[in-house]
């Protein structure tokens, strides 16, 4: 996480830090060498952040995660020699990025691994909205901008609804997703045609499960995303949970000239796209996960009720406040 630990650019290492079943050994990033990931910014983790690939090794790591998501996915040149590094003294690689690295660094590998997570296969079926067929719950999440919480809050989903005994599956669709469950489609990676195919196809492969959550990806806000679409006619999503950072008015660089639509007349948007005049399946927008970083706690229970009133959605921070409110909107809907 090399310049990523105190910056959005990390989520991938921060997705690992909340979800992961395995044990992360350390973080490395220089500027904070030393302490631990509280001591550095604050996240309620004891791991210790050290400034280099040797000091990992001698903390007896096994495998190392590209703990970065930045704008286009793309590998640091700079990371060049540490990971070089890494792989040559037998450190595996988990890549979340667009780059193949086993192409790159192929030829150093002995009996490590490069797992590539955003390698797609070679070709998806097109999409013909057979999961509209399905009797289930498909509950796909929709941000106002990239990084607004749609992994988090998914994940905390399911989480809390498995925990309570539900039939419930996941679709991963982005790095974080797959490396964290094993499986998933890498929907940036997809070529356009087929996305909704790729997206379908997961769906029916959970068409068994009482409720599915889809990871959500982009958002129709944005006129740098083509991600959301895909997701909603895949899918054929019964449900949305909208995802919205609280403390933003503006979409995050570098496209921050442009301002979040309300909330309100965002959410009637992607309803009516799900729609489509009444040729496919309404999806009914049932609760508001935000996302309250950069809020005082007060700040952020006032924002809570300024939302719930405006949109009359159940409105909360999963992860500041628990996730009772939006799973008994699951539950009853």
């Amino acid at each position: 996480m090399e310049g990523a630990l105190d910056n959005d650019s990390g989520k991938m290492g921060f997705g690992l830090m909340r979800f992961s079943k395995h044990p992360i050994v350390c973080v490395i990033d220089s500027k904070y060498q030393g302490k631990t990931v509280e001591e550095a910014v604050g996240l309620p983790y004891s791991i210790p952040v050290v400034s280099s690939v040797e000091e990992a090794l001698h903390l007896k790591s096994k495998v190392m995660v590209l703990g970065i998501a930045p704008s286009g996915g793309k590998f640091p040149d700079v990371w060049e020699k540490p990971i070089a590094f890494a792989l040559e003294n037998g450190l595996s690689l988990i890549n979340g990025l667009h780059d193949d690295l086993n192409s790159r660094f192929g030829h150093l590998l002995g009996k490590n691994k490069i797992w590539d997570v955003r390698q797609p296969k070679s070709s998806y079926p097109i999409a013909t909205a057979r999961a509209a067929k399905l009797n289930n719950k498909r509950i796909l999440m929709i941000g106002t901008d990239m990084a607004s919480g749609k992994m988090t809050a998914g994940l905390e989903l399911y989480a809390a609804l498995k925990s309570k005994g539900a039939d419930v599956g996941f679709v991963p669709t982005g790095q974080i997703g797959i490396t964290l469950m094993g499986s998933g489609i890498p929907l940036d990676a997809i070529k356009v045609d087929q996305a909704a195919g790729a997206v379908e196809e997961a769906v029916l492969a959970e068409k068994d499960r009482s409720i599915i959550i889809i990871e959500g990806q982009g958002s129709l806000a944005h006129p740098g995303s083509t991600a959301t679409l895909p997701l909603i006619r895949g899918s054929q999503a019964t449900h949305f949970i909208l995802c919205h950072k609280a403390a933003h008015t503006h979409l995050r660089f570098p496209v921050s000239h442009v301002p979040i639509p309300p909330l309100d007349e965002f959410i009637q948007l992607n309803e009516r796209v799900s729609h489509v005049c009444g040729s496919q399946n309404r999806a009914k927008t049932i609760g508001i996960a935000l996302n309250t970083v950069g809020l005082t706690q007060d700040e952020a229970l006032k924002k809570i009720n300024e939302i719930e009133n405006m949109t009359g959605l159940p409105t909360t921070d999963v992860v500041r406040f628990g996730t009772e409110k939006l799973v008994n909107s699951i539950s009853t809907s």
